[in-house]
């Protein structure tokens, strides 16, 4: 049986249908790497579930159950309910300035009634999917136009802006590395990104000046980790310390000495990576990496087979977004690139983090499974 709107015949998606269409391998790919991030959770709090373990796996739970009722939802929703779950997003960051409350040195969390939010991390999918539909709607044809580029150009500054006065440069760099992939994916030309990279860097001597003391240090410390090794270094010198001594197979399960003798900073949250890596090794950590390329190979083909502009530009995004998650915390962990607040997806110990990540992967399913759903430019089918 089949819908006819606008002209236009639509497969008749059921729930049972629906369910049926559901990738249930992605979601046992998500659980054991999951499962991963529980071991290492246990691991730095001394062989105990409490405090990290037992509450990052409610919260998957959790968020995997969110996952599949996100999927099932009709994605012509979701494309009319973007410009408000941006725009609710944007309220959060706003308010988050006005009233938020300030940990390790940052203003990032807002507090609900019991729930406390880091709306930095839901703005990274909610600007997803509004430029997802900006896109969409717009059309292949007047891309091209540098006009239409700044409606979706001032969406991407403005939480840019809301994020770096947190302060938190980290978040501010994977949101705006994220746009730009959905502006490339979208049709923009890359002599545009190769004018704004230009611009950019030309700015750098300006931006340099705005800088806190502390990000500044950061960037020299990448620059020379030994200038100050019991100081801005001292992570970072401490990160490959840990990440050498684990060797090819590691010290095993709850044998490292750098994150159990608290050598190791923040081995719970932006650094886990190199705790894994010290108790598993080389193994251990190219093993996560192989389960991070396995997502994302699902990730892009999901996308790359809807039948719609939407859900393409979707899956790219939500995909993309992901790859940078696990990159930049990567590179950081490994002295790549200078040392920035952003946690390892499914892995680091954090709640929002967690909820929006599957909330994002949520949004990749209903791609999947409304991949011959056909869209207007409105929305419609």
């Amino acid at each position: 049986m089949a819908l006819h709107l606008d002209g236009i015949s639509q497969p008749q998606l059921t729930l049972g249908r629906k369910l049926w269409r559901i990738n249930w391998s992605l979601i046992v790919l998500l659980t054991l790497t999951a499962s991963i991030g529980f071991a290492m959770l246990y691991s730095a709090a001394g062989a105990n579930l409490d405090p990290w373990a037992s509450k990052q796996i409610m919260r998957f739970g959790f968020g995997v159950s969110a996952l599949i009722a996100i999927a099932l939802i009709d994605i012509r929703i979701w494309m009319r309910l973007a410009y408000p779950i941006y725009g609710v997003a944007l309220i959060l960051l706003v308010l988050v300035d006005v009233a938020g409350i300030i940990g390790m040195g940052a203003q990032r969390w807002i507090v609900l009634g019991p729930i406390q939010l880091q709306p930095s991390e839901i703005m990274k999918i909610a600007l997803v999917l509004a430029l997802a539909r900006y896109f969409h709607g717009l059309g292949t044809e007047n891309i091209g136009q540098p006009i239409f580029l700044i409606v979706p150009l001032i969406m991407v500054l403005v939480p840019i802006y809301l994020v770096v006065i947190q302060p938190d440069l980290g978040t501010a760099i994977l949101i705006l590395l994220g746009s730009g992939a959905i502006f490339f994916v979208a049709g923009v030309r890359i002599w545009k990104f190769a004018v704004v990279t230009v611009i950019g860097i030309g700015a750098i001597p300006l931006g340099w000046q705005f800088l806190r003391e502390y990000q500044k240090n950061r960037v020299l410390t990448f620059l020379n980790p030994e200038r100050d090794p019991l100081g801005a270094g001292y992570h970072i010198l401490q990160s490959k310390i840990a990440l050498g001594s684990g060797g090819i197979f590691g010290k095993g399960f709850l044998q490292g000495t750098q994150s159990h003798l608290s050598f190791l900073p923040e081995r719970q949250t932006d650094f886990i990576f190199t705790m894994l890596a010290e108790e598993f090794g080389l193994a251990g950590g190219l093993g996560l990496l192989g389960l991070y390329c396995l997502l994302l190979v699902y990730g892009y083909a999901i996308a790359l087979g809807s039948r719609s502009q939407f859900g393409r530009l979707l899956g790219m995004g939500i995909t993309s977004t992901f790859f940078l998650y696990v990159f930049i915390n990567v590179a950081m962990v490994m002295g790549l690139i200078p040392v920035v607040g952003v946690p390892l997806p499914l892995i680091s110990y954090g709640g929002t983090a967690m909820l929006s990540i599957l909330f994002g992967f949520g949004l990749l399913m209903c791609v999947h499974v409304h991949r011959d759903v056909r869209i207007g430019r409105r929305g419609g089918g």
